[in-house]
């Protein structure tokens, strides 16, 4: 797979992961996130959207400072508007991925083939995970979609 099926896959897979938020309720436990609700789920995965969304977007060349988090991140909105927050979060990091060069120059904490590959890659994996992880809140039996690229022992990172 390369970063445009990665892209497709990241868009899915969070589209999906919306869904359940919006089916189970933000204060629905997450079983294999011990002492998480989806709650917590949502606004982890929404700031890790926007984090790498940051570097890429900005052609960031180190890592963002911690104390810049809370500002990438923006405000924890009410809970009535915490779905929608993470449904914008992850909308604009597709964006950014969908409209970087193939020649994207930027920090990336892992090795890879490039920037792009690795940004496109990572973030479609962090979404499946974390999709997977709100389905158990759901009371799903944990199994990965038979259209995400899995990580493996293999992996070049």
């Amino acid at each position: 797979m390369g970063p445009v099926e990665h892209i497709d896959a990241l868009r899915r897979e969070g589209a999906l992961l919306a869904e359940v938020a919006d089916e189970v309720g933000i204060h629905a436990p997450v079983p294999t996130c011990p002492n998480w609700t989806i709650r917590d789920l949502l606004w982890h995965t929404g700031t890790v959207h926007r984090w790498a969304r940051t570097i890429v977007e900005q052609r960031r060349t180190e890592e963002p400072a911690e104390t810049e988090m809370a500002r990438i991140a923006g405000p924890i909105p009410d809970d009535a508007l915490l779905v929608e927050w993470y449904r914008e979060s992850h909308a604009q990091l597709v964006r950014t991925l969908s409209n970087a060069p193939p020649d994207l120059a930027c920090w990336q904490f892992l090795n890879a083939a490039s920037p792009l590959e690795f940004w496109t890659r990572r973030q479609a994996h962090e979404t499946a995970i974390h999709r997977v992880d709100a389905e158990s809140a759901r009371g799903d039996e944990i199994s990965p979609s038979a259209n995400s690229s899995p990580p493996t022992a293999s992996m070049n990172w």
